[in-house]
């Protein structure tokens, strides 16, 4: 049996757990690694690029940044989130304000070390990176459009300090990026509609609250159309492997998510429709593998 003071460090562990959301971080991780062993360093031998230093500096120091990201914008969000996520923000708050901000110092500061062991390059864009974050949590984050753009930007940014470092500029690569990017912008603004009863309390100027809901899924569904340019450029002009079974799906998905959009009028409607987009972006990474299965199963063999 567990003491008190045992279940109490453990409640605290998976507070600051859950602020950090240490399960998005795992993903994150996950992807970065498959995403250079499978697109920007295909090209050399897998445990090179599974034993390079440089880059386990480099995705532990977009980890670090990430989870301090989280921390700056949980901290800016605690009063709209005792609205939104009540359940959520009880659990988060065992951990005090003072402890998280102390944390997110720390995480930070780690990150730039890290980073200064790959390269003064490196540094700086992780210092850039860090203040983008902050300023996204402090002013962008409550302005229409520049705030579900800026997000939707700072998610994909870790892969471009992959991207950078293997110095692989192929257009493929771009396509795919172009297409994770309008995934998240929709996956942002459809959390703003989840979350537009804690943003009209506290007067976060988000898309939902100045234009209003109908707006709102009219630019969700054109997002939806752009989101099929990439989806046509990487089946037909590029070669994806078996990846482009994730691809048909996507689109069978999006349609699913258009369809139900316009029925959507709750916070558990839209909290479905978000965990539509989340389970694209999700199955996007695992299905990073299907690019080369041979490679695959030669590892597995």
């Amino acid at each position: 049996m567990f003491s008190r003071r045992q279940k109490h460090i453990f409640l605290k562990f998976f507070s600051l757990f859950s602020v950090v959301r240490g399960y998005n971080i795992l993903v994150i991780i996950l992807a970065q690694y498959l995403a250079a062993v499978y697109i920007f360093a295909h090209d050399m031998p897998v445990r090179q690029v599974i034993s390079d230093l440089n880059l386990f500096m480099l995705v532990l120091a977009s980890a670090a940044t990430i989870a301090a990201g989280y921390i700056i914008n949980n901290f800016y969000d605690s009063e709209k989130d005792l609205i939104n996520r009540p359940h959520k923000s009880h659990l988060d708050r065992l951990v005090s304000q003072n402890t998280k901000l102390s944390f997110y110092f720390v995480l930070n500061f780690a990150a730039v070390i890290m980073a200064s062991y790959v390269s003064f390059r490196a540094v700086m864009f992780f210092s850039v990176y860090i203040f983008g974050i902050w300023f996204y949590s402090h002013k962008l984050k409550k302005m229409p459009f520049v705030g579900n753009f800026t997000s939707a930007i700072l998610t994909v940014i870790p892969f471009f300090a992959i991207l950078i470092y293997y110095k692989n500029y192929e257009a493929v690569i771009f396509v795919h990026a172009l297409f994770l990017f309008l995934i998240i912008f929709m996956r942002e603004l459809t959390k703003d509609l989840e979350n537009i009863k804690g943003d009209l309390v506290l007067n976060y100027q988000t898309i939902p609250v100045v234009y209003g809901e109908k707006v709102s899924k009219l630019i969700l569904t054109v997002l939806t159309v752009l989101t099929l340019v990439p989806s046509y450029l990487v089946l037909f002009k590029y070669d994806i492997g078996h990846m482009y079974v994730f691809f048909y799906s996507c689109v069978v998905l999006l349609l699913v998510f258009v369809f139900l959009l316009w029925f959507s009028k709750t916070r558990i409607q839209y909290l479905i429709l978000h965990n539509i987009l989340k389970f694209i972006i999700v199955a996007g990474v695992f299905s990073i593998l299907l690019i080369d299965v041979d490679l695959v199963l030669s590892r597995i063999l």
